[in-house]
């Protein structure tokens, strides 16, 4: 049996990744919890103080298959490489000829880069580009590919 689990990405500006990993994931803002018509109205239930509103934000997938991703506010930043990252498959893999898989990986590269990420490098496989290694607006790496 396995266990339903979500990914937490410590940030210092949660609404703001959050929106950002939705264009690179294709996830939409979460819904409420079950019972409550607004995340305002959750946090006022269970007394969340007001100037705590914005310490957290929350993602889903669309069709409701993937794990969810939550932003917790956190007062450190990002201090070292990511030990755990996202791998963006947008190419087709390598299968793919690389004629076809590479503008698809260029194309959300691009993308993202507009939103505010930052392409660290181009990894090649026998002097051919197979993925790019970039950072999320707060320096978290994951790579397309």
């Amino acid at each position: 049996m396995s266990e339903q689990w979500s990914l937490t990405l410590d940030c210092a500006r949660p609404r703001e990744l959050a929106a950002f990993w939705c264009l690179a994931l294709g996830y939409v803002p979460a819904a409420p919890p079950e019972g409550f018509a607004t995340w305002e109205a959750w946090q006022t239930h269970f007394k969340v103080p007001e100037d705590e509103w914005d310490d957290g934000a929350f993602i889903e997938d669309p069709d409701g298959v993937r794990p969810g991703v939550s932003f917790l506010k956190v007062p450190e930043p990002k201090a070292v490489k990511n030990r755990m990252h996202f791998d963006i498959h947008v190419g087709g893999g390598r299968k793919e000829p690389f004629e076809v898989r590479w503008p698809r990986v260029q194309a959300v590269v691009d993308k993202l880069v507009a939103a505010g990420g930052a392409v660290l490098r181009v990894d090649e496989l026998d002097g051919t580009p197979d993925h790019v290694t970039m950072a999320d607006p707060e320096g978290n790496e994951f790579d397309v590919l």
